[in-house]
C-alpha cells in the first residue's frame, strides 16, 4: 500500500506548495467554521479528521503508514479555585519509525 496522501489525512480540500499547506476548514469533522475559530478548535478538528484515515486498523495493514491516532481514557480532573469538574478525553498520535534515534523528526514520518 502507499503512503496515505494529504487529502486523505486532512481532507478532500487540502493542498500544499513547497511553502504552505492548506486545509479547509469544512474538512474538520465537528468544527462550525468561522472567522474566529480558536487555534484549540481548530487543533482538535486537525486531529479528529486526522484519525478517520490514519486509524491503527489502517496502520496495522500499511506498512507505509507511520502514524496512527487513536482514543485515549477519558478521565476527570478538578480545576480552578472552586475545583470545577472536567472531563479530559484523550486523543494519542503514535509515531512509529525504525529505533536509528531517540529523537522526533518530521521528516521521518
Amino acid at each position: 500500500m502507499a503512503e496515505p496522501t494529504l487529502t486523505a489525512v486532512f481532507g478532500a480540500n487540502a493542498t500544499q506548495t513547497s511553502t504552505t499547506i492548506t486545509i479547509s476548514k469544512a474538512d474538520l469533522p465537528g468544527l462550525t467554521a468561522s472567522a474566529n475559530n480558536t487555534a484549540e478548535s481548530l487543533l482538535v478538528g486537525l486531529v479528529l479528521l486526522a484519525k478517520q484515515s490514519l486509524s491503527q486498523t489502517n496502520f496495522d495493514a500499511n506498512l507505509n503508514q507511520s502514524i496512527y491516532v487513536d482514543n485515549g481514557f477519558p478521565t476527570f480532573t478538578f480545576r480552578g479555585t472552586n475545583n470545577d469538574s472536567y472531563r479530559v478525553d484523550q486523543l494519542t498520535i503514535n509515531l512509529a519509525k525504525p529505533d536509528t534515534a531517540g529523537t522526533i523528526d518530521p521528516d521521518d514520518y
